[in-house]
């Protein structure tokens, strides 16, 4: 008698079988604050509340690829760095049905988006990231909270948010980022002085002028 083959065997009723979700916290700064992406939503469950962009991932897709997906169809980004923050499995975070999440971040120049909301919500827009239409659809205030933390936590460690810089870029420019993530003013020699150290900058030939000296532009290296 032939071996029964093992796929064929397998009963996939046996356990049941979570939906899962990519739901993308992608940050901007506008107006020297640092501000965040929700949708509001058109549709049950928490209709008309704000929320991540984000949606189920297809059974072809990858985690990654589902990512990519929300966030090009949300904001019209194609290249941008997205990191895994963590997954959400709380059994009571979705009303419909038991669903897990994995969120991911994004940082993006905000002269690079074209928001545009998806077929199921109901307008897309930039809120600041202390200033949120509160309360927040399923568990995002959570996820928002975790990404925010997780992102100062690793500009404090030296991470450089080069995502949220245009291609060029003046030294200033970059300390505003670094002093609106980390929440205060830093000193411009030292501030300097530190990040020319790490020579993971290129400095241009190109100046921007203004009322004070021309400004060299910088672009990273690499």
């Amino acid at each position: 008698m032939p071996d029964l083959d093992p796929a064929l065997a397998y009963d996939v009723t046996q356990f049941e079988r979570p939906s899962v979700t990519a739901d993308i916290v992608i940050f901007t700064l506008r107006h020297r604050t640092l501000q965040v992406l929700l949708i509001q939503r058109k549709a049950w469950p928490f209709e008309g509340l704000w929320a991540i962009p984000g949606g189920f991932v297809r059974m072809e897709e990858t985690l990654e690829a589902a990512a990519e997906r929300e966030l090009r169809e949300e904001t019209g980004v194609t290249d941008a760095a997205l990191e895994q923050l963590r997954a959400y499995g709380d059994p009571g975070r979705d009303p419909r049905t038991r669903v897990i999440t994995l969120a991911f971040t994004a940082l993006i120049p905000s002269d690079r988006v074209i928001l545009r909301a998806d077929t199921d919500a109901a307008d897309a827009n930039w809120f600041p990231i202390d200033d949120l239409p509160l309360p927040l659809a399923f568990d995002h205030i959570k996820i928002l909270e975790d990404a925010h933390k997780s992102l100062r936590a690793k500009v404090e460690a030296g991470y450089v948010a080069r995502g949220l810089l245009p291609a060029k870029f003046t030294l200033t420019q970059l300390q505003e980022v670094y002093e609106t993530l980390m929440g205060r003013e830093l000193d411009k020699r030292n501030f300097r002085k530190w990040i020319l150290s790490l020579g993971i900058l290129s400095q241009t030939t190109e100046e921007v002028r203004g009322a004070h000296r021309p400004a060299a532009l910088y672009e990273f290296a690499g």
